[in-house]
């Protein structure tokens, strides 16, 4: 079906009359007329009724006059966007960031790299929770978001970036039972000290809570913690302890007064993943920051945090 002619048709029912939309379209009438006679004809319908007044689209005209608004509309975005395409991408992109993870310190790298490579890409940079990560990004607030992975979401995608081990964070001068090597710590001893974790919405805490309980021991939570200078101050004082991946752990609590031990027997891992909607494509500008956070990520993380191997089980008798 030729656009052109569907574009003749609009015009045709918008102006009520054959000879009004001649002059409109500089077109001569009889070569109009024969253009709506050949939708007639393809179509199998009648679709104009023609008097003395003018012209009435029959209820098959109302039909392909509504669908035709549609398709012209569609016809003349595709042209204006690819007329865009070849300008560098421009537009405001929002990105969720997860809280308690080491994605909230790259900020100034990914606000760094975007306006080095797309200066007319404005980031809306935010922290939310992936509990309600799924309805933000559905409805159009957010674009893409870097949180912890909780799993499927129905109308959102997840990207796993890397998976890591989880690190006990507890104050440098804190005495601690000695783990099976330097540096770690098992769960179970992890399990007897005090925590401060995010609240159950947070896929971290479900992740550590479920390691816990799965061991058949009771989460000594002393207390709910958003805010990182709150938790910092909290272990400075040595009121408690938290449970970080290691990325995370470097990012935030990198001062020689913590000490950062792997948990063992078993590891608790998480899992770092770019989020992004399902139903719909991003925009040319999202498309553009979205190939920028996977190459940098994936080259830091990968090579930084590269993933430690899972645990050999002990060797039977």
């Amino acid at each position: 079906m030729d656009t052109r002619k569907l574009a003749y048709f609009v015009k045709i029912v918008d102006s009520g009359s054959i000879t009004k939309a001649a002059a409109a379209l500089h077109v001569a009438q009889p070569a109009l007329s024969q253009q709506v006679s050949s939708l007639e004809t393809e179509l199998k319908q009648r679709l104009l009724i023609r008097s003395k007044q003018g012209v009435e689209p029959t209820a098959a005209g109302h039909t392909l006059y509504r669908h035709s608004q549609t398709i012209l509309r569609l016809v003349e975005q595709a042209r204006l966007d690819v007329a865009a395409s070849g300008a560098a991408p421009s537009g405001r992109v929002s990105i969720a960031i997860a809280p308690y993870s080491m994605a909230s310190s790259l900020t100034p790298r990914i606000i760094s790299e975007v306006n080095r490579r797309y200066p007319d890409i404005v980031l809306h940079l935010t922290e939310i929770y992936g509990g309600v990560l799924s309805e933000a990004i559905k409805n159009g607030r957010l674009d893409m978001a870097l949180i912890y992975e909780p799993g499927p979401i129905r109308g959102v995608q997840f990207t796993t970036l890397i998976v890591e081990d989880l690190y006990l964070i507890v104050n440098g001068g804190r005495e601690l039972p000695v783990g099976p090597e330097a540096d770690t710590i098992t769960l179970e001893q992890a399990a007897t000290l005090g925590l401060f974790l995010p609240e159950q919405i947070h896929t971290l805490r479900q992740v550590v809570q479920a390691g816990i309980e799965g061991k058949g021991l009771t989460l000594r939570l002393v207390g709910e913690v958003e805010s990182v200078p709150s938790l910092t101050r909290l272990l400075r004082s040595d009121l408690g302890a938290t449970i970080l991946p290691k990325s995370a752990a470097d990012a935030l609590f990198h001062e020689e007064d913590f000490r950062v031990l792997r948990i063992v027997d078993p590891a608790l891992q998480c899992k770092i993943a770019l989020c992004t909607p399902d139903h719909e494509p991003l925009s040319e500008a999202g498309s553009a920051v979205l190939l920028v956070l996977k190459e940098m990520l994936q080259e830091m993380l990968s090579s930084k945090y590269p993933p430690i191997s899972a645990e050999k089980p002990a060797a039977s008798n």
